[in-house]
């Protein structure tokens, strides 16, 4: 396991943060978001969007209503938002799992919500707090080899950019 925290001064920062983590995503990396309502989740898919090159006609919204969007580029996208799940049954039902380890890169908001059904041994938890009026933390847990692996790449060249 390996963690860090990042700070970020506004949404573009963000955002920035969020297309630096998609330009090394590959199929089957999974990505849990957790932060309260307006922390910045969505913001920085969007980013991640961009880095992984999503199709350019691709709108990045979270999926609340719809609970996954899909977005097709080099390393397609699935942006799963567990908020107005009940229970954890419901990830079976929608068919969030099967993203999970599949050609997809999974970007999953309310990754906590169901922690008890989600894969734990391999993946990227990032959680965004509100720290300001545009200010955030962003803290990092990578988990198993491959996300570790990410996460470090991930630090390298945000502290190459800096």
């Amino acid at each position: 396991m390996i963690s860090t925290v990042l700070r970020s001064d506004s949404a573009e920062r963000t955002e920035w943060l969020g297309e630096l983590l998609g330009a090394l995503l590959e199929p089957g990396h999974v990505v849990g978001l957790v932060g309260d309502l307006g922390a910045g989740k969505t913001c920085f898919v969007r980013g991640v969007a961009r880095g992984a090159r999503v199709d350019n006609s691709a709108t990045v919204a979270s999926p609340t209503f719809t609970l996954i969007n899909e977005y097709p580029g080099p390393v397609p996208l699935a942006h799963i938002d567990l908020y107005r799940l009940g229970d954890p049954d419901e990830l079976y039902e929608i068919g969030a799992l099967e993203y999970y380890g599949s050609e997809f890169a999974c970007l999953v908001e309310w990754f906590d919500r169901f922690a008890e059904a989600q894969p734990r041994d391999e993946l990227l938890e990032i959680a965004l707090r509100v720290t300001g009026d545009t200010s955030r933390e962003l803290a990092l847990v990578a988990r198993g080899g491959r996300h570790e692996a990410l996460l470090a790449r991930f630090i390298e060249q945000a502290e190459a950019s800096s």
